[in-house]
């Protein structure tokens, strides 16, 4: 059985005494909201702070709130589960609600939030074992090491991005908000994730995420294809998040992000530009996932066999496109 290490746990009544116990806290302290995430990691010895601070019942972080028309604001401490069930959610922004869906299973969306799936450690087959096992064979660069046994002729950790939310963030353009005892700041999406997998964010360790920040509909549409090996719990291995504009039946901006390839998300910019300018029809849909497919660079650190995932980012970005035609 693997125990949790000795740690001090508080809870704050209000964001703003989160982020003041979060400055006064040892080095190494972190945040928790619903811990699905942090709590297996300091089973396994990967993160081992001294200080948790629960932020999962602060009212600034569960709150919901806006429309499609002017955009909307979902605190980081919403859960999954209530993701899927908002109606306001399914209605204007249904790609964030069957994205989180497809996480985990219904149990673990009871617990996990919106923004620890946002903020999720980066994987690796290598890094997600016990303690034991990683001394095993001498520890890995991501922790307690000084080789990726993924590339071991690589000075950067290969551990990739498995959030399923991440893609379809980038995708469609959202935003989010830290705060911090120094101030706020609001973050694109696109811009918060590093390609190194154990410095895979644009965030100081002192930040706290209070929202996510979805835009105005206005027109626009998106989907999320997700590979993994059973229908329910695994991460993905491969996530395609599609997002497209169409303005006089030709699609006037896209994005294609690929995500659980890579530490970060992937931007195939060759695929959108297979698609503008034109409609959205079967050959510019083919050529935009043959694209994908070039782009593709999965490593084998993660389930299946890393030349098939390579194929199927195909598969899944023409399955993503083709969710987008009328």
């Amino acid at each position: 059985m693997m125990r949790l290490p000795p740690f001090e746990y508080q809870a704050p009544a209000s964001a703003a005494e989160a982020v003041a116990a979060k400055a006064a806290a040892p080095p190494g302290a972190m945040y928790v909201a619903g811990g699905t995430d942090l709590y297996p990691n300091m089973k396994r010895r990967q993160q081992t702070p001294q200080t948790v601070i629960s932020v999962m019942r602060l009212p600034e972080l569960n709150q919901i709130s806006g429309d499609g028309k002017s955009g909307v604001r979902i605190g980081a401490s919403v859960t999954l589960t209530d993701i899927v069930e908002h109606p306001l959610i399914n209605r204007d922004y249904p790609v964030v609600a069957h994205a989180a869906r497809t996480i985990s299973t219904p149990l673990l969306r009871n617990m996990g939030t919106i923004g620890g799936n946002l903020l999720l450690d980066t994987r690796c087959n290598y890094y997600d074992q016990n303690y034991e096992w990683r001394k095993g064979i001498n520890f890995c660069l991501k922790k307690d090491g000084d080789i990726c046994w993924v590339a071991p002729g690589s000075s950067k950790c290969w551990a990739v991005q498995s959030s399923d939310l991440v893609p379809v963030m980038v995708a469609i353009g959202a935003k989010l908000r830290f705060a911090s005892t120094l101030g706020e700041r609001v973050v694109d999406a696109a811009g918060l994730y590093n390609d190194d997998g154990i410095d895979y964010l644009h965030k100081r360790p002192d930040e706290l995420l209070v929202d996510i920040q979805l835009p105005p509909t206005n027109g626009w549409r998106a989907s999320y294809q997700k590979l993994r090996r059973r229908g329910a719990f695994d991460f993905p291995v491969l996530g395609v998040a599609s997002w497209i504009k169409i303005d006089n039946a030709a699609v006037t901006d896209a994005r294609i992000i690929l995500g659980g390839i890579a530490p970060s998300p992937v931007e195939i910019k060759e695929a959108a530009t297979a698609l503008i300018g034109k409609p959205l029809a079967d050959d510019q849909i083919h050529a935009a996932a043959e694209a994908a497919y070039i782009k593709a660079r999965p490593l084998d650190n993660t389930d299946f066999v890393y030349q098939w995932r390579k194929q199927m980012a195909r598969q899944y970005t023409l399955r993503a496109l083709r969710d987008l035609q009328v």
